[in-house]
């Protein structure tokens, strides 16, 4: 069984910078794809970028493209997303996941971490 915990939430100012990990433990060879979706207050949960295993190919929700990268480790099973100029429309609850494909629809994905918040004042 796969467990995922997050962490690197806080709350930035608009414009400033976080770095949110996720840490991948038990049965971690299964997993070939990883991705961090967010839920704002409110709304249905959505994609923000996905990654491979190699670590290509990786995908992005159009509104953070150029804003956030995502990455992994496969030796530390660990999965990053750096999120630059951001935004008080990128507060949300954001969560790591992990599955097999890395698409954008939730459904797809096996494992959930539990969310870590970020928070962007204006």
């Amino acid at each position: 069984q796969v467990q995922l915990v997050e962490s690197g939430g806080g709350l930035v100012q608009a414009g400033g910078s976080l770095r949110l990990s996720c840490a991948a433990s038990g049965g971690t060879s299964s997993i070939a794809a990883m991705a961090w979706f967010r839920q704002a207050p409110g709304k249905e949960r959505e994609f923000v970028a996905s990654i491979g295993r190699n670590p290509l190919p990786a995908y992005y929700e159009d509104s953070v493209k150029g804003r956030f990268t995502i990455s992994r480790d496969n030796v530390k099973n660990a999965l990053y997303l750096q999120m630059n100029q951001l935004k008080s429309e990128d507060t949300a609850v954001y969560y790591c996941a992990a599955g097999r494909v890395p698409v954008i629809i939730g459904s797809a994905y096996d494992y959930w971490g539990q969310g870590t918040q970020v928070t962007v004042s204006s």
